[in-house]
């Protein structure tokens, strides 16, 4: 058999990650962080397992589309610097643009949330896969064959992006320069995008850059007065390798049926999660309008109170 350099890349790359998980689970058990449970990281195996076999099921698929796709290239870049720069900035901002369907469209949610369903934030989180995301992440990224770029190009460049995705899964603190921290993802960046804090939600989309979130109104720095919490608002009861898959799914389709309204069935589908026909729950940007309303009115009385107290001491003086 004959390995092509592009997979000594990706089993180099991949085999990096893996160590660095497995140093990580070291210093986390030698200093007791308590970064890792048994149970979350079998569950982050799992997942990545189902996420791989249908992978490789629709690997073909996937393939022959981005070819066909490709003979009707509207151009062709021939500098191989700038076709592969060009190409990961394309691929890295269409990524943006999947992920950002997957937090606001209810549907994609459904498949999406198994990456936010774990309460832990580590490196094998990273492996906490959108299962049913090749089945339809292929769609979102035909542009880049139209614009010149080949099938195995577009999925090597993928699978570099989605490796520095996984790194910033991590809890530890790294300072990067102020430079490297406005253009790239960070962890403090994902650990945000993984809270489930009002603050936090629905924020830092990016795999790579996190120029498209500064960019497209979706960025949220870490604060240090509002500590990350990770996981969903609402965590499923039912933990088990089918429901944590599925359970999404299950609240959809009970929301749709109690629809009074077709186009209400149709609303709970493809509008963002929490909403409702009835108002009975939320969507995130609702609720943290309420926040900032709230920490408005907060900071107002604090100003109102030191007034008084100020015109207390005067008159008391």
């Amino acid at each position: 058999m004959k390995f092509t350099g592009s997979d000594i890349s990706v089993v180099g790359l991949f085999g990096f990650v893996i160590v660095l998980t497995l140093v990580e689970m070291y210093f986390s058990y030698m200093h007791d962080r308590k970064l890792y449970t048994k149970r979350d990281t079998w569950t982050n195996i799992y997942l990545m397992t189902a996420a791989i076999v249908i992978n490789l099921a629709t690997k073909t698929g996937t393939f022959f589309l981005l070819s066909y796709c490709y003979e009707f290239r509207l151009f062709q870049i021939q500098n191989i610097w700038i076709y592969w720069l060009v190409l990961i900035l394309a691929q890295d901002f269409l990524y943006w643009f999947l992920h950002t369907v997957g937090h606001y469209v209810r549907f994609f949610w459904a498949a999406h949330v198994t990456h936010h369903s774990s309460e832990h934030f580590n490196l094998t989180t990273g492996f906490r896969s959108t299962v049913f995301e090749p089945l339809y992440r292929v769609f979102f990224y035909l542009p880049l064959a139209f614009m010149g770029f080949t099938a195995v190009d577009i999925l090597f460049a993928y699978l570099v992006t989605q490796i520095y995705g996984n790194l910033v899964h991590t809890q530890y603190n790294i300072k990067f320069p102020k430079w490297y921290e406005y253009i790239f993802v960070t962890p403090s960046h994902h650990r945000v995008h993984h809270a489930s804090n009002v603050r936090y939600l629905d924020k830092n989309m990016g795999m790579v850059l996190i120029l498209w979130d500064r960019w497209f109104g979706t960025f949220q720095a870490e604060l240090p007065e509002d500590e990350v919490k990770y996981g969903l608002t609402t965590q499923p009861k039912d933990t088990g390798p089918m429901n944590i898959i599925f359970h999404e799914f299950i609240a959809l389709s009970a929301d749709v049926k109690k629809a009074p309204r077709f186009i209400d069935k149709v609303k709970y589908i493809f509008n963002p999660p929490g909403w409702s026909h009835d108002g009975s729950t939320k969507i995130a940007k609702v609720m943290q309008q309420e926040l900032r309303q709230a920490e408005v009115l907060k900071k107002e009385d604090n100003i109102t109170n030191i007034h008084e107290q100020k015109r207390e001491l005067s008159s008391a003086g």
